[in-house]
């Protein structure tokens, strides 16, 4: 999930909206360290769950990483607008996980990363709810708009 989120860096641009969808543990936090890590941002990428929304400088001059927790809003964008992503977005890659039903007012291109995790393949030895190295992964990824059409999606399968 680090190293999709790496290429996929390489296909972000200011004014990017990403929405990550999958259920718990299934690495959306992890894509998004990946996507920090890939866009060359400060600070380290972990879960913004209890402060919602954490923003990463470039640390060589390209768009900041603004990586939303929507998990614990219930509403709509009207609930989401104290954080001001409309605001960001224009500067920004913003990151949403759970942003389902939430954030798609903010612009009509955006990004869906659908991740689905196949259950029961952890090795034996793994703590009960961990992420085993050897858990598979499925990933979708659409785009959804102009801005996608021809972005070169292809690139981040393999």
């Amino acid at each position: 999930m680090r190293e999709l989120g790496r290429r996929l860096a390489k296909l972000l641009r200011a004014g990017d909206l990403v929405m990550l969808s999958g259920e718990l543990g299934a690495g959306k936090t992890t894509l998004t360290r990946g996507l920090g890590e890939g866009l060359g941002v400060r600070g380290a990428v972990t879960s913004p769950t209890f402060v919602i929304a954490r923003v990463h400088p470039s640390l060589g001059g390209g768009p900041p990483l603004v990586h939303v927790d929507a998990y614990r809003l219930g509403g709509g964008l009207d609930e989401m607008e104290d954080l001001d992503l409309d605001v960001s977005l224009p500067d920004s890659v913003i990151v949403v996980e759970w942003g389902e039903g939430k954030v798609e007012e903010l612009t009509e291109d955006r990004l869906q990363v659908v991740i689905h995790r196949t259950v029961g393949t952890a090795d034996a030895g793994d703590a009960p709810g961990s992420a085993g190295v050897d858990e598979v992964r499925h990933v979708i990824v659409t785009g959804l708009g102009e801005r996608w059409s021809d972005a070169g999606l292809e690139t981040l399968s393999g």
